[in-house]
């Protein structure tokens, strides 16, 4: 067993390190497992493992809370061995999405920033354990965590019993790099006090007293983060599109020049456009959001970032050796949060965040969808999307404009399925330009996203639809051929393409 009494600076708690097998022996069926991790940081993996071995000899199942998706070692594993019944708030992983749209799995997708007070006031069942990763434990008993902090907090305070895995790959340079604060819940809540991105209002450790700690279990597995695929074309184009339209912001008196906050969601498409800033002239941005990808660690190189506030750090494997290579260069502007408080409706309206999400689908009249395939396959999740578009000062989506080699079109004319209504997207930007949403009515919306974001195959034929449901319709506020509506897919259902 790897030796972590350094790392275990509390000396009693030294006689609870225990293997992997002897922790994950503790577990028993239809248990609620709240477990560390956002992205494929900081999760446990470890114990995970361990209790998917025993899974295969004794098969049950557990249900899984996290902050939001995690590595393979915890949700690939047990979905293998059929070991989830139950998964919140958000995954990515492709086993337990088929369990999830077989019916196997009970998937609640949740908004990040209510995941963690919807299981503290109970509405989702008592915390059976916390299970989570550490760089080290104190000589109180407090956790110091890893490379994200997610829900782990607020499951460690809600728990009675506690199990930590002392991950011996993450440097002890990761102290400090936190800011833990959990909010009051109703009718005890207060401000959040956060002003600037780079307030720091809370501890640099998840308290915890030595007591509820039953075990502790050495692990030496790195967080298993993936590639980023080359920065493509059309990533490179609604990056430009992006740097265009914040000019002109500037240029209009909406936004200083060092820009508003910025947050951008998780993939390579997020990553590509943050790293459009990198060659801009813009300086001294500051960054409030969910994940810290590559791009935030160029923008640090090139002297451009203030600050970067995040729920968890999760770049490719080159970004995390690159980082590991300088820690204490790269930690000054780097600040892990709960999600609770990445994602807070109230700090986000608060700084004035400019938010910068995907889509899988845009509709005419501005609503999008970010989970469904077709209405009814869940892809990943809402994750944190929600949180910052109802309540950022400015709300953009990004989509290319097509997909699955053109056969299908990504604007349509009603989505399958809608998480962002129209009310809450500002700007709609795919390859093909930018839609400005702004102060337009549904059928000025209407002609803005097809003649600016549509590709050229499809552009006529949404064209067509939309003339025809106006003259249906005799020009109502939000003109629509029901039985039309969806058509594009199901065209793509019966032949695999949206193209007639």
């Amino acid at each position: 067993m790897i030796d972590i009494s350094d790392r275990v600076r509390n000396k009693a708690l030294q006689a609870k390190i225990v293997t992997a097998e002897e922790a994950a022996a503790f577990f028993k069926p239809g248990m609620n497992v709240a477990c560390s991790g956002f992205t494929a940081s900081a999760y446990p993996k470890a114990v995970p493992l361990a209790l998917a071995e025993r899974m295969k000899k004794e098969p049950f199942t557990v249900n899984i809370w996290t902050g939001a998706s995690t590595g393979p070692e915890l949700d690939d594993a047990l979905a293998q061995v059929h070991g989830i019944k139950g998964r919140l708030p958000y995954q990515t992983d492709t086993a337990l999405r088929k369990e999830i749209n077989d019916g196997s799995v009970d998937y609640l997708d949740l908004h990040l920033s209510e995941s963690a007070q919807l299981s503290r006031c109970g509405y989702l069942g008592k915390i059976d354990v916390a299970l989570v990763e550490a760089c080290a434990i104190t000589e109180e008993g407090n956790i110091i965590p890893t490379t994200s902090l997610g829900n782990a907090a607020s499951y460690v305070q809600s728990a009675d019993i506690v199990i930590v895995e002392v991950n011996t790959t993450q440097p002890l340079e990761l102290d400090g790099m936190h800011d833990v604060y959990v909010p009051m819940d109703p009718p005890n809540r207060q401000p959040i006090p956060i002003v600037k991105a780079d307030d720091r209002v809370g501890t640099t450790y998840i308290p915890c007293t030595p007591e509820k700690i039953k075990y502790i279990v050495p692990c030496d597995i790195k967080d298993h983060t993936r590639d980023l695929s080359p920065i493509d074309e059309n990533s490179k184009k609604m990056a430009a599109f992006t740097l265009e339209f914040l000019n002109a912001e500037i240029k209009a008196g909406r936004m200083p020049k060092n820009l508003l906050p910025l947050q951008s969601g998780v993939g390579n498409v997020a990553n590509a456009v943050l790293a459009g800033f990198v060659d801009s002239d813009m300086t001294d941005l500051t960054v409030y959001t969910e994940v810290i990808q590559d791009a935030m660690l160029d923008l640090i190189d090139a002297g451009k970032l203030k600050i970067a506030s995040g729920t968890a750090f999760s770049p490719s494997p080159a970004g995390m050796e690159r980082f590991y290579k300088d820690v204490a260069k790269y930690k000054k502007y780097l600040l892990l949060r709960p999600e609770e408080v990445s994602n807070s409706p109230e700090v986000v309206h608060r700084l004035g965040v400019i938010a910068m999400n995907t889509a899988i689908e845009v509709d005419i009249y501005g609503h999008v969808n970010s989970t469904h395939i077709t209405g009814s396959k869940m892809m990943n999740g809402i994750g944190g999307s929600g949180d910052f578009a109802r309540n950022a000062y400015l709300t953009i989506f990004y989509t290319p404009s097509v997909a699955k080699d053109g056969k299908i079109s990504s604007v349509v004319p009603m989505c399958s399925h809608i998480d962002h209504t129209e009310h809450d997207v500002d700007i709609i930007i795919t390859e093909q330009g930018i839609a400005d949403l702004r102060g337009k009515a549904p059928r000025e919306r209407a002609l803005e996203i097809i003649n600016n974001c549509a590709h050229p195959d499809y552009k006529p034929v949404l064209l067509d639809y939309y003339n025809r449901a106006v003259e249906a319709t005799k020009h109502a506020h939000t003109p629509h051929i029901l039985k039309e509506a969806l058509s594009f897919h199901e065209r793509f259902l019966e032949t695999g393409s949206m193209k007639k």
